[in-house]
């Protein structure tokens, strides 16, 4: 059979009038075996876009709007993208409804809690303090300690129920939308990771698995299921 497609939806259009998207969440795909499609916002026929795939990827990147989930703006916001969000709730629900296979990482977690009702922690300091670094200065990555659930589907495809994790994040879910299981936590009890039971695959984890599955099988491992759950539909 072909390459699986996967979409990536890319980052909104920047001040150099260009849409991006880091070069590892590729790679990770390809690794996988997968065919990536990006997938920039503000596309006005989202029915055709989701012929164009098998399966999506929701990166990373900017804040989600809080207007989206009844929050109120923090002065830590940044990259708010009303095209993006619009799009990528989108998908988040057609994937669900459709049981299309998903990955969801870091914002894209976010997205898919906010696309079900669930809500955010508009500044993960605020909440829970420093003890566990989130994320370093200028929004680069930092390494924390994840505990994962026993027996869940993550915990299956990682190989593992502790993991060190790249996290890079200010904000995090709150309130849990109710089709979601959480699976795993930081130690200072901050939601990483939530599942959807009965749906073919769908995986949310708050870090970002791109960053080290080069070196890190397990990371890599979470590419490579939303790859093989395409090709067993």
């Amino acid at each position: 059979m072909s390459r699986p497609r996967i979409g990536l939806p890319t980052y909104g259009r920047n001040q150099d009038n260009r849409f991006s998207l880091p070069v590892e969440y590729v790679e990770c795909v390809r690794r996988a075996g997968g065919a990536p499609v990006l997938l920039p916002p503000g596309e006005g026929d989202l029915a055709a876009w989701l012929l164009s795939i098998d399966a999506l990827v929701l990166p990373g990147g900017g804040d989600v709007d809080p207007a989206r989930y009844g929050g109120a703006p923090h002065a830590m916001n940044y990259g708010i993208d009303a095209a993006r969000d619009a799009d990528e709730i989108a998908l988040a629900r057609h994937a669900t409804a459709e049981q299309m296979p998903l990955l969801a990482i870091c914002r894209g977690m976010q997205v898919l809690n906010v696309a079900f009702g669930g809500t955010l922690i508009a500044h993960v300091p605020d909440r829970v303090g420093e003890r566990v670094p989130h994320r370093a200065e200028k929004q680069r990555s930092i390494p924390h300690a994840v505990d994962v659930a026993p027996g869940s589907r993550l915990a299956g495809v990682l190989g593992l129920t502790e993991a060190t994790t790249a996290s890079s994040h200010h904000q995090a879910v709150d309130v849990v939308a109710a089709q979601f299981t959480v699976v795993a936590h930081a130690p200072d009890g901050i939601v990483e990771a939530m599942e959807l039971q009965g749906h073919p695959f769908l995986l949310a984890v708050q870090w970002h698995p791109e960053m080290t599955a080069a070196k890190d099988p397990a990371q890599q491992r979470l590419f490579d299921a939303l790859v093989r759950a395409v090709c067993s539909r």
